[in-house]
């Protein structure tokens, strides 16, 4: 099945900065939204598609660190692209210790844009990656009976079948079959896999002794 193009977003309140960037990034086959503020953008509706967010540091209204944080608060992990004719340092770490894939200076150059554009692109494909196995690992996680689940942090901890046998009251045989249930039903071929699905999921290995 054919990936959908890829969508750049770009807020800006400059209407030429706004349109080259769209002439640019069509140039290389990306879709392009425009925006011309930060509200404008929050109160879109975005099809679900890889894509990522050009931004000025200055907008109407809001900062673009401010914005970065508000796109943070309602889980939209959109990788960011700061642009700015009014940086500095302190600003650009700012930027990227909150998670922006590049932070440009006006003017900068075509490529550099680009490249970061494609950065940013895998990077959400990477994250929507994740995303579909973690929901699907979910659903398998759900056709867990309650002891199966009950076993599964005690397996990936690494405890032997006969200590997680007398931590939980039952056989040694038993704790055998939920075992291999579990690992049958989640798709895991080995513990190291089963152990790196859990951490998928979130699930922590048991602290019990």
């Amino acid at each position: 099945m054919t990936e959908p193009v890829p969508i750049v977003f770009v807020v800006d309140d400059d209407a030429p900065v706004r349109r080259a960037i769209k002439r640019l990034v069509e140039s290389v086959g990306l879709r392009v939204e425009l925006f011309g503020s930060a509200m404008e953008f929050m109160n879109s509706s975005r099809p679900n598609v890889a894509s990522c967010l050009v931004t000025d540091i200055r907008l109407p209204g809001i900062s673009g660190l401010d914005f970065q944080r508000e796109l943070a608060s309602t889980k939209n992990d959109i990788p960011t692209i700061f642009i700015t004719a009014h940086g500095d340092i302190p600003m650009t770490v700012r930027a990227m210790k909150a998670g922006a894939v590049e932070f440009l200076t006006k003017p900068f150059r075509d490529q550099d844009l680009l490249d970061a554009i494609h950065v940013a692109l895998e990077r959400d494909r990477g994250r929507r990656q994740q995303a579909v196995e973690i929901a699907r690992l979910r659903l398998h996680f759900e056709s867990l009976t309650p002891r199966e689940r009950e076993v599964l942090p005690l397996v990936v901890s690494g405890k032997l079948n006969k200590q997680i046998a007398a931590e939980i009251g039952t056989s040694e045989a038993a704790v055998k079959v939920h075992r291999s249930q579990l690992m049958r039903k989640l798709g895991a071929d080995s513990l190291p896999e089963l152990v790196r699905m859990a951490e998928r999921m979130g699930i922590p290995p048991s602290e019990k002794i």
